[in-house]
């Protein structure tokens, strides 16, 4: 028993975290733990259950690997040297993923039960080890950010692709129509010249025309739209005019009126060149004016995804205005919103007082706390986002109309990988993520829920 004891004693001095502790607080540790054979895909700690050992890492290598519902994803490696599981003065209760071996493994274990008697009796030791957990702590916080930050682009990217396909379908779906009416004007055009109008009645029709593109578009109900090709193939009839035209009329804001207008000053062929350029012009400049809206839309949106990204810009500390950031974040959420019918509002006071902080951190803490509310408000529910001073502060709330959080869970919401999301729809750190960048930029998170409303609060200090 001495002989392995001597053993373990000089394994445990030439392990690389541990080596420069003296050699009477090496023995208390041989003396008090054991050594443990792993063979490859042994689980050590399992997911969910409290983490009861400490981990030398003698030989071999060990990883924790966590699964948030799209699959298991190795968070951390451990091999010979390192130190894993439980650590002095670790706030860690129970383990957030499968501890496993990856290949045969040596470990030397220490019980839950006896790392107080190992803080009073072993200082330097102790000192060595929670050095390993700050820098553990650093690691996780590091990958876990990380990782929030894919699963977030992840979720952005999918927003994107749906809020961009609109106005992209609607530029394709307009030039494919435009290169027909353009076709159109050029027949129409020609037919118009061949007519050899009078300057009286080039006159008349151009004040129609200018007064049709002039006049706002209406939006119609299939049965308006129904009821005005009706109106305009009567009146073409009786007019002595084919109805070939009825479609691309109606298209435009031209009225009845109108019509009777250009009728009075041009009859018989030219009347039906007249109405074809008219209607061919009118629908053309449309066009023009929808292919420009959407392309300004697809604009709109990067520049709200580039500026909700901080894309280009130095990761520094700089005077932030909040309402472009919190704009930014409702813009790329709405897709989100949109499918579960969430009216979103955006409230920003007068005179809102900038901040100093990190821009991207900031947008990454409003795009978790807006998604959480679309996600906590029923489909055809709201949210409320709202910025004010008050008093010496700046405050952002965020708030929803769901069903509230549940007393019994309140006190956990902020913790690591705890989350009330069905598996796959929540990895558990958006909130412990928003609270720790709330801090590193000398502000405050908190909540008040009941049934029926949910208000996180950022309060930050003015610039």
């Amino acid at each position: 028993m001495a002989e392995a004891t001597t053993d373990i004693l000089e394994r445990l001095a030439a392990h690389a975290a541990i080596n420069s502790a003296p050699r009477e607080e090496l023995a208390w540790l041989a003396a008090h733990g054991s050594l443990r054979a792993l063979a490859p895909g042994e689980i050590v700690s399992h997911k969910g259950h409290p983490v009861e050992w400490m981990y030398l890492v003698l030989s071999g290598r060990m990883a924790l690997i966590v699964d948030r519902g799209a699959g298991p994803d190795k968070l951390v490696e451990w091999h010979a040297g390192d130190v894993a599981g439980l650590l002095p003065y670790s706030r860690i209760t129970v383990a957030p993923g499968n501890s496993m071996a990856l290949e045969p493994s040596e470990v030397f274990t220490l019980h839950r039960d006896l790392i107080r008697e190992l803080t009073r009796d072993c200082f330097e030791l102790t000192s060595l080890l929670v050095h390993r957990l700050v820098d553990r702590a650093r690691l996780f916080t590091s990958a876990e950010l990380q990782n929030e930050k894919m699963i977030s682009l992840g979720k952005l990217s999918a927003g994107l692709a749906h809020e961009l396909n609109n106005p992209a379908s609607a530029i394709e779906r307009s030039v494919s129509v435009l290169t027909d009416r353009l076709e159109q004007s050029e027949a129409a055009t020609l037919a118009l010249g061949m007519a050899r109008l009078s300057e009286a009645q080039l006159s008349a029709i151009e004040v129609v025309r200018e007064h049709c593109l002039a006049t706002q578009v209406i939006p119609r109900s299939p049965l308006e739209e129904l009821d005005r090709e009706e109106a305009i193939a009567v009146w073409l009839s009786a007019h002595g005019l084919g109805t070939r035209d009825t479609q691309m009329l109606a298209d435009t804001e031209v009225t009845l009126e109108g019509l009777d207008a250009v009728a009075k000053v041009v009859q018989g062929e030219a009347l039906s060149s007249v109405l074809r350029w008219t209607a061919s012009g009118c629908a053309v400049r449309r066009l023009a004016s929808e292919i420009r809206g959407a392309a300004m839309r697809i604009s709109s949106l990067i520049l709200a995804v580039k500026g909700f990204t901080h894309m280009d810009q130095a990761i520094t500390a700089d005077r932030i205005d909040l309402a472009i950031g919190l704009s930014n974040a409702v813009t790329v959420l709405n897709a989100k919103a949109r499918e579960k019918s969430v009216s979103v509002t955006l409230e920003i006071a007068e005179g809102l007082p900038q901040v100093v902080g990190y821009a991207a951190e900031f947008n990454q803490i409003w795009g978790n706390l807006i998604d959480n509310a679309l996600d906590a408000a029923p489909d055809g529910g709201c949210v409320k986002v709202r910025a004010a001073q008050e008093g010496e502060r700046v405050v952002i709330r965020v708030a929803d109309n769901g069903a509230g959080i549940p007393a019994a869970i309140r006190s956990n919401i902020f913790d690591p990988f705890f989350t009330t999301k069905p598996m796959g729809q929540g990895t558990g750190l958006g909130l412990d993520i928003a609270r720790r960048l709330v801090r590193h930029n000398d502000g405050a998170i908190d909540f008040e829920s009941e049934p029926g409303r949910t208000e996180f609060r950022v309060s930050l200090p003015p610039a």
